[in-house]
């Protein structure tokens, strides 16, 4: 048993329980050792909730997500659970709230086997900044067997369990491509959704015109129940959106009942390896087998965008961690003055990639580069966004790369730049908001999973997720 849905009808059927369930995915979670969560809760905690959703399937009265073991990524604030982004700086950071998208998920009756181990404060692309340590990916390089490979970041925690199969799915955050590309080199699914569809409220911000949850899950149905659950309108959020939402599990395995047209940008395709070309040569003969027709286009702003997002993203980190600062909560450094306090505990409680951003951020925001950079940065954004509207006029889909890469080993990319290169291929859809999803497409040489990302317009996640469905049926990966 692999997906909810096969899970709820083996729950509904009674031939296992809701606690056989729980303790399994629990059970298995405890022997793993690839530190993909920064916290397991204790069964105590969940033992109301297991006695509650083994009722409603009693009397046949089961939510959508009822008695379903997920992870959490450590970003998403959980009442009366520590909340620490995988930073030092909120070690003891317990809030007394819950975040807008894990209480839909409890309201839904799923059940939360822990916080999930992720980049500090979703800065990175390898997960190898956390303060818990690096997140192992549990594929091996079969040349390279003894070696230990990222899961990608920042959510690699998130993917690295639900690939190791210890927990059913997880829910991430995405600001470049912290869903996506993770997903990519884990070989599972990853969604971020168009910006706005789901709450920010509670989760532990690094860019507030960017960060966006979504679910990581073994299949694309698997991401449409927990999208049905974690997308909503929330009046906390200023960024949320009032739009209608459907039923994303509406057209999982349908056919189109219209043409439907893919671009494949050519720019994109570049300088990527030939690998990397036949999964998507690949995936065009599957759905040319569907009747869906591809046509290239070309976009004229792909070359600006991971400058850009590394302005723009920055720059609101710098502003939202500046709370930050030992007085509140969090960690306090020791100092005999006020400004002592302040340099101690943000200098011994952030991390070199974190401070690295708040530095890069404070610049380009300061008196004299503000216009020269950050300014500059949101017309180019604008030009971004202004670009897919162009190309998004005349196909229904983007088909690109997730990654230009499989996933590495540990330690492997230690210059910032060619680890920022890792997310060239997703920050462009984050700039423009839009949704996409990254589906396992195949293996590369090195038996490592390699992922393909299709991209929509805003607010079509249902059709999105009904093309990859299909798409996903095509595909033959050993996962």
């Amino acid at each position: 048993m692999t997906t909810i849905k096969e899970i709820k009808d083996q729950l509904s059927n009674k031939k296992i329980s809701v606690q056989e369930l729980y303790d399994e995915y629990y059970n298995k979670a405890k022997k793993s050792e690839l530190n993909s969560f920064n916290q397991l809760l204790e069964p105590e905690y969940n033992k109301q909730n297991i006695i509650n959703s083994q009722s409603r399937y009693n009397e046949k009265k089961d939510l959508p997500l009822d008695g379903i073991p997920l992870g959490i990524k450590d970003l998403f604030c959980t009442k009366g659970i520590p909340t620490t982004a995988s930073s030092k700086i909120l070690e003891k950071f317990i809030p007394q709230y819950e975040s807008r998208v894990t209480q839909n998920l409890l309201n839904d009756g799923s059940i939360f086997l822990g916080k999930n181990n992720c980049d500090e404060f979703a800065m990175g692309s390898s997960n190898e900044t956390s303060f818990y340590g690096p997140v192992i990916n549990p594929w091996k390089n079969k040349n390279q067997i003894n070696d230990h490979l990222v899961p990608g970041g920042s959510s690699g925690g998130s993917a690295s369990a639900v690939a190791e199969k210890i927990c059913v799915a997880s829910i991430g955050t995405d600001t470049g491509g912290s869903i996506r590309q993770p997903a990519s080199l884990c070989g599972v699914v990853g969604l971020k959704p168009t910006f706005g569809s789901c709450s920010r409220w509670g989760v532990v911000a690094f860019a507030s015109s960017l960060d966006q949850a979504g679910p990581i899950t073994n299949t694309v149905e698997d991401a449409a129940y927990l999208l049905n659950s974690v997308s909503s309108y929330d009046s906390n959020d200023s960024t949320s959106s009032n739009h209608k939402r459907d039923n994303f599990l509406g057209g999982i395995g349908r056919s189109f009942d219209r043409p439907i047209t893919i671009g494949i940008p050519s720019d994109y395709l570049k300088d990527v390896s030939s690998e990397i070309i036949e999964q998507i040569e690949n995936t065009k003969k599957h759905l040319t087998n569907l009747n869906i027709n591809f046509v290239d286009v070309e976009f004229t702003t792909t070359d600006f965008a991971l400058s850009t997002y590394y302005i723009i993203a920055p720059a609101e980190a710098s502003s939202n961690l500046a709370r930050y600062d030992g007085i509140r909560y969090g960690y306090r450094g020791k100092g005999d003055s006020l400004e002592e306090i302040y340099v101690n505990s943000r200098s011994e409680g952030f991390g070199e990639e974190v401070i690295r951003r708040i530095l890069i951020g404070t610049y380009v925001l300061s008196a004299g580069y503000y216009d020269a950079y950050y300014r500059k940065a949101q017309r180019v954004r604008r030009l971004i966004k202004d670009d897919f509207q162009r190309v998004l006029k005349d196909v229904d889909f983007i088909l690109t790369p997730t990654t230009p890469n499989e996933a590495f080993k540990i330690g492997e990319k230690l210059d910032p730049i060619a680890m920022y290169m890792n997310d060239i291929f997703t920050v462009p859809t984050s700039l423009a908001g839009l949704p996409a999803i990254s589906l396992p497409s195949g293996l590369s040489k090195n038996n490592l999973p390699l992922g393909i990302q299709l991209i929509g317009n805003y607010f079509q996640e249902k059709n999105l997720l009904q093309i990859a469905s299909l798409l996903e049926k095509e595909f033959v990966f050993n996962g």
